[in-house]
Formats: C-alpha cells, structure tokens, sequence
C-alpha cells in the first residue's frame, strides 16, 4: 500500500482548500494505513483554536480536525518555522489537534518517506 502524505499550504481562509484537503485525507484514510498530515507556510492556521471558516464557507469544517485521531490519523506535524513567521510561539499558541512541532528541513525528510504527495 503507498504511503499518503496532506500538506496543508493555505490559511482557512479565503479557499476551500483546507475543507478538500480534510475530505480527502478522511476519505482516504479508509483506505490506506497511517497517512501523514503536515502543516506548512499558512497551512498553520489551519490548527489554530478560535478560527471561523464559516463565515466564508457555509461550514466550520476546522472543528473536523479534531476528530482526526478518531480516525487512527496520527502523525501530524506542524512547521516551527512557519509558526515563526507568523509570530505564534509554542508556549502561547493553542492547536485543536495533537501535532509534532518540527523545523521546515526535518519536514521535508519525513516527507520524502512518502510515495503520494498531495497539498492543498
């Protein structure tokens, strides 16, 4: 069975992406065992407590995120480096999910362990 890594790139705001790429990676984890979830550049924001997609979208899909270990998905990482430049600190930012903390070059070695890519 390949190895599916989600990257989520873009904020929770302004796109749908972050909405496909949850329907995706719940889709699929049906069907595949232990796919990877990374959180990169604005993809951060995903993660955050307090975030309202729904005055955009017509659903608050980022409450989903928390079910993800429901789902026996969990190996989720989050990008220091993009928590950095945004200005959030690991002492002072609250995620709705249990993730791994690690910089940008660690990432991408987790992700070339991977056999599917997919970023939203």
């Amino acid at each position: 069975m390949k190895r599916i890594a989600f990257v989520f790139t873009q904020p929770p705001h302004g796109s749908s992406a972050g909405r496909e790429g949850l329907d995706a990676l719940l889709a699929t984890s049906a069907v595949s065992d232990d796919p990877g979830v990374f959180f990169i550049g604005d993809g951060v924001l995903q993660l955050l407590v307090g975030q309202q997609p729904e005055a955009i979208h017509s659903r608050d899909y980022i409450s989903t995120f928390r079910v993800l270990p429901l789902y026996d998905i969990t190996s989720c990482w989050v990008c220091s480096d993009s928590l950095k430049a945004h200005g959030l600190t690991l002492q002072s930012t609250e995620f709705i999910l249990p993730v791994a903390i690690e910089p940008a070059d660690v990432l991408r070695t987790y992700l070339e362990q991977y056999d599917v890519v997919l970023t939203f």
